[in-house]
């Protein structure tokens, strides 16, 4: 008999019966509010094997693509081939050290929406009415993998909740130029859809457990890319996978339309459950590709209120880059993709318990630590980079990328499965040198070196863990002295808390991204050669190897 497996679990599969029927004996958290009718759509889950023992898709899945199936959809019509299952919208462990981190702010409080008398009004003068009770904010981060949210007491400025989960619309892909595809074709509006209820579906369970009704909710901020920003608004993607790479504001904008990139929206008209009266506010960009996370980014560290030369890298499936000298600032964005984030590599994963987070060595064997310090499944970001630092290190892995022994695979974990394929090697230098010649390019143009730079603040989901002397040694990070690098972890979270919290900090920010400089990586001649120097697995800067003739 076949079996469905979930996370190391397994259950018989019984013939009949729905994915969504065996979820209770399998542990498995599926949300979903519509009874099992398939309309609420949220039970998503990847089919990572076995789909041939399932049912063909039904109408009500015609927007998914394989692997992805309504869980109460997919009926099991054979019971003898195993099945490999796993939930679409996990929730994410939050380590404690980061969130305890992320509170703190010294702005004085002064958000956009207050408490006069028994109502309720905005900076812009609009009476949201009568108000009795608590008066709560919500900052969101929307990132292509992770989406953070927290509530806010707006009248104290105290964190009240902090929820983590994988962004529910990896179904339309794992980067941002698969999301916008899937949104310009005939489920226009379906990533938004997706993202809205999972998002809701957080703030009912947090406001409930806070004893919060829905109308406390007041004010909302939310930051990400220019693509999760815009298609959180329901706004048309289509210009940002189009060369010049502009979404509609940034558009609007350089044509004199609009006053700023910034959105702000009624909380009915973005279908967000808080006050339907409540504002939500999308941050500015800053161009292109480099967004509002970014910009929160920069609210995050003060960067402007910093060293005059300083650097912000934020990594991610689309890593950023800002390089300010002075009075002169530069943003790029660097197109990643996921394989930092584990999307690509074959034992690659986000980090859930049961990543691992860091690699040593002990006695010439690889030693891991595991998020939960439970048994290793894979591998997160933070994981990856000690992987491949530990690896160089021990001469196992060629700057070029080879494996020493000329074998394809490296065994990290036998009794797990857990191993290291020459394929995955490949989409991890794709993605380091990314960042690397989005850098370096960056730092060229304003005419700074490495050693000059004053601060480097690295932001991004994994930044709070990642081994900066390891990452400077495959060339992930540029050689700054260790004691300027500051870790900030997720900063856009912690960015779009403080606009949350003070007005006065978005006028500012929108003031700021005016005077920043885009610059287009691909478009410079030196772009190729740069990229090509970044593929090898060695610290930045370091003698390009002697081609014989």
């Amino acid at each position: 008999m076949g079996e469905l497996r979930h996370a190391g679990r397994r259950r018989p599969l019984i013939a009949g019966r729905s994915l969504f029927d065996h979820a209770d004996e399998l542990e498995l958290v599926v949300p979903q509010t519509c009874r099992r009718t398939g309309r609420c759509r949220e039970c998503v889950v990847e089919v990572r094997s076995g789909e041939t023992a399932l049912s063909t898709p039904s109408e009500a899945e015609r927007y998914l693509r394989a692997p992805y199936r309504l869980a109460c959809q997919a009926i099991v019509e054979r019971d003898d081939v195993d099945v490999e299952v796993d939930v679409l919208r996990r929730r994410l462990q939050i380590q404690a050290g980061e969130a305890t981190a992320l509170q703190v702010t010294a702005d004085p409080l002064e958000p956009a929406v207050q408490r006069r008398a028994d109502r309720v009004i905005t900076d812009r003068g609009e009476d949201l009415g009568p108000w009795a009770g608590a008066l709560v904010g919500l900052a969101v981060d929307i990132g292509t993998t992770t989406v953070v949210a927290d509530l806010v007491d707006l009248e104290s400025g105290a964190l009240l909740h902090r929820t983590a989960m994988e962004n529910p619309q990896r179904f339309a892909g794992s980067d941002v130029v698969a999301r916008i595809a899937y949104d310009t074709e005939a489920e226009r509006g379906e990533l938004q859809r997706a993202l809205r209820r999972a998002l809701d579906h957080e703030l009912r369970a947090a406001m409930s457990d806070l004893g919060l009704a829905r109308t406390a909710l007041a004010d909302a901020v939310i930051v990400g890319n220019p693509t999760m920003r815009d298609i959180a608004f329901g706004l048309d993607v289509d210009r940002l996978g189009r060369r010049p790479f502009r979404s509609t504001t940034e558009a609007a904008w350089r044509t004199g339309l609009r006053r700023t990139t910034a959105i702000v929206r009624r909380a009915h008209e973005v279908g967000l459950w808080m006050h339907p009266r409540g504002r939500v506010y999308g941050a500015p960009i800053l161009g292109s590709h480099v967004g509002a996370d970014i910009a929160a980014d920069l609210v995050a560290v003060d960067m402007a209120g910093g060293p005059a030369v300083s650097m912000l890298v934020d990594i991610g499936t689309n890593s950023e880059v800002v390089v300010r000298a002075g009075d002169r600032w530069l943003a790029a964005s660097c197109p990643a993709g996921p394989a930092f984030e584990g999307g690509g590599v074959g034992h690659g994963m986000p980090a859930v318990e049961g990543a691992v987070q860091a690699v040593r060595l002990v006695q010439g064997r690889l030693h891991c630590d595991t998020i939960g310090d439970v048994a290793p499944d894979g591998f997160c970001g933070s994981g990856l980079i000690d992987l491949l630092a530990v690896l160089r290190e021990s001469g196992r892995l060629r700057p070029d990328g080879r494996f020493d022994d000329g074998t394809s695979t490296i065994v990290v974990d036998a009794d797990r499965g857990i191993e290291l394929t020459r394929a995955d090697v490949s989409h991890l230098a794709q993605a380091k040198a990314a960042n690397a010649c989005g850098q370096a390019m960056l730092l060229e143009a304003v005419g700074v070196r490495p050693a000059e730079v004053e601060r480097l603040w690295l932001a991004g989901g994994f930044a709070t863990y990642v081994d900066v002397p390891n990452a400077m040694a495959i060339g992930l990070l540029p050689p700054i002295p260790r004691d300027r690098v500051v870790k900030v972890g997720n900063g856009a979270i912690l960015g779009a808390g403080r606009l949350l919290r003070s007005v006065r900090r978005r006028r500012e920010l929108e003031d700021l991204v005016t005077r920043i400089d885009h610059l287009e990586l691909e478009l410079d001649p030196r772009f190729f050669d740069r990229f090509v120097d970044g593929l090898r697995f060695e610290p930045q800067g370091a003698p390009s190897p002697v081609v014989p003739a």
